[in-house]
């Protein structure tokens, strides 16, 4: 799992006051990976682009409202671990190029905004949510799928 379920139940519970369980854990969990790996695919393009053999930070296609809502997280007081992070991407297909130390400690920072984003549309897409169901959570997927 690349995030504890207290961490995850409060940023849920802070980014859009909704109540969600452990079963939603893996759920997340899910689309965390998913999602941090698309931006590392990007990042990759990017990278090779400028002729370099290393993925930095630069190279991450982090968008404006990715990048408000990576720094609203940095506030909410919560600090993901990079090895989950790391132990989930490593179960996916490799990359052809090195991903830099700088990239490496964003990971955990990332995964935390994505997880606010995340609570954030979940909200949007239904207002009177008070706990996800698999439909919300196919929705999300759906809509992150044409984002990232």
């Amino acid at each position: 799992m690349i995030m504890r379920v207290p961490q995850f139940e409060r940023l849920f519970r802070q980014a859009a006051s909704l109540d969600v369980d452990k079963d939603d854990l893996k759920r997340l969990s899910d689309f965390l990976g998913e999602k941090i790996y698309d931006l590392l695919v990007v990042a990759e393009r990017n990278a090779k682009y400028n002729a370099r053999d290393v993925i930095y930070e630069p190279d991450l296609p982090v968008t404006k409202g990715l990048a408000e809502t990576l720094r609203e997280f940095e506030q909410m007081d919560v600090a993901p671990e990079l090895e989950p992070v790391l132990e989930h991407l490593a179960g996916l297909p490799p990359l052809d190029l090195e991903v830099s130390e700088d990239v490496r400690a964003l990971l955990p920072k990332l995964a935390g905004a994505l997880v606010v984003a995340a609570a954030r549309v979940l909200r949007e897409l239904d207002p009177d949510v008070k706990n996800p169901q698999t439909e919300h959570w196919e929705r999300l997927d759906r809509v992150f799928d044409q984002l990232i």
